[in-house]
């Protein structure tokens, strides 16, 4: 398994902060592989909601169908799901000043032969978790 965290400050409320992220369609904002994401279904964004993503990778293309997995006030859990991998996003945001601090863990499992690229994963994962954090802040301090 790869995990990558990443923690840092943006300047809005963790109320803004989790309003935003719990809606997974804005990775396509934040997060630097996405190239698409689309809500599966309808209504107010809730545990259980579901969406289909398109991301490029060290410039492999790979589809995962994500659920919210977890909604509080301080935590939003997604986990996306595909044949050969699955990945488990945790987001954590908590009062930091008059803005946020926000802890972004990701946890990738590769399965079957894809997991024979493990040690090649991990590098490619960690700079992808720093261009993430970037392009996060950038978002989220311009909400």
């Amino acid at each position: 398994m790869t995990k990558i965290s990443r923690t840092f400050k943006v300047a809005p409320s963790p109320t803004v902060v989790l309003d935003y992220l719990k809606d997974f369609s804005h990775a396509e904002a934040w997060d630097p592989g996405t190239e698409s994401c689309k809500r599966l279904d309808g209504g107010p964004v809730a545990v259980g909601s579901r969406w289909h993503n398109t991301s490029k990778i060290a410039g492999v293309s790979t589809e995962l169908e994500y659920e919210l997995k977890e909604l509080t006030d301080e935590r939003i859990v997604f986990v996306g799901t595909n044949d050969t991998a699955s990945s488990t996003d945790t987001i954590t945001v908590l009062p930091s000043g008059t803005g946020s601090e926000i802890t972004y863990d990701a946890d990738i499992e590769l399965k079957g032969a894809a997991k024979l690229g493990a040690p090649v994963v991990k590098l490619v994962f960690e700079k992808i978790g720093s261009d993430t954090e970037d392009d996060m802040v950038t978002v989220l301090n311009g909400l």
